[in-house]
């Protein structure tokens, strides 16, 4: 039986630094290839170079690598995205339509990312359905739900195996944010061990759908693990992890650090955050291929600052 060749796009990334590292682990570390616009010495294994719109380049590293399943992580995210719609739209829609073609042609497994920016205002805030309408706002929103519609064309059409979750606010201490509005719940973890106080751009009682970094990279692999015929929903899966607000994560921290002090400056990213869910209902998931989150709020905030000390022990010397 083949070997499976992984290619991850975006593989600097929050999600995708973190998403090579345990698929290294798990298929070898020379059987994937990191990938990003940036050029990176890898910590082990492969990295090449990759414009995702560069389809000539692309095809190239599929062809020397023999890739058979593709993480396309790559995109801008919902915040820088509305700084630069026209490009924020380019990035995403054309880098994913290079994947999608390569998929075509050499029959590649292909995960996609969507997000709960694919919801708009007309659906209930709390246990968002899995089938709500898909009215976003922002321009990463709009990319995404095309590209949850896009897949599943090319699935149907090309007899292709693509998975999709729809991610929420995802929280990890293994880099720093990436340009998303859910970004508040990784920077604030930082700045209550560098500075002892935050000022968040989102209101105190803004709640959010969030999830920690290893339920989030356990859910990619698990789905992607999942018998194809038991995967009933159409275009992309619901993902909960946690819901809570900015002054519930800043109580949570200061169980460790009572003296740590927050302050609120909502700002652009206030509006992008009302027109988003506060929960999601993730049963389809849970059905089809046994999806749980193991982390709640306290022992994620437990697990951030233990590691971000450790780490921030190590740089200091």
């Amino acid at each position: 039986m083949k070997q499976d060749r992984i290619l991850v796009t975006g593989a600097n990334g929050q999600i995708g630094t973190v998403l090579t590292q345990a698929l290294q682990a798990r298929y070898g570390v020379e059987q994937v290839v990191a990938t990003d616009i940036v050029a990176k010495e890898a910590k082990q294994g492969i990295f090449e170079t990759l414009d995702i719109l560069d389809g000539n380049r692309f095809a190239e590293i599929v062809k020397e690598y023999q890739i058979t399943q593709i993480y396309h992580l790559a995109a801008i995210l919902s915040a820088k995205g509305e700084a630069d719609p026209l490009l924020t739209w380019d990035i995403n829609m054309k880098g994913l339509f290079n994947v999608l073609e390569l998929c075509k042609e050499y029959q590649i497994k292909l995960f996609f990312p969507s997000s709960i920016a694919v919801f708009g205002e007309e659906f209930p805030k709390e246990n968002t359905p899995q089938y709500a309408p898909l009215l976003p706002t922002t321009v990463y929103g709009i990319s995404k739900s095309a590209g949850e519609n896009w897949c599943a064309y090319y699935r149907d059409r090309y007899g292709l195996d693509i998975r999709s979750l729809r991610y929420p606010g995802i929280i990890g201490h293994q880099s720093e944010a990436g340009g998303g509005t859910t970004d508040y719940a990784v920077e604030i973890y930082h700045a209550a061990l560098k500075d002892g106080q935050y000022t968040c751009f989102l209101s105190e009682h803004t709640v959010l759908p969030m999830i920690y970094m290893a339920d989030a990279i356990r859910a990619t692999i698990e789905l992607m693990d999942a018998p194809q015929e038991k995967l009933k929903t159409i275009n992309s899966y619901n993902l909960a992890g946690i819901s809570f607000s900015p002054a519930q994560i800043a109580a949570s921290i200061q169980t460790h650090i009572p003296s740590f002090q927050i302050a609120y400056e909502p700002d652009f990213r206030q509006k992008i955050a009302d027109s988003w869910p506060q929960s999601v209902d993730d049963q389809a998931a849970q059905n089809d291929w046994g999806w749980q989150a193991q982390y709640d709020l306290k022992a994620m905030t437990a697990e951030m600052l233990k590691n971000l000390r450790e780490r921030y022990s190590v740089l200091s010397k």
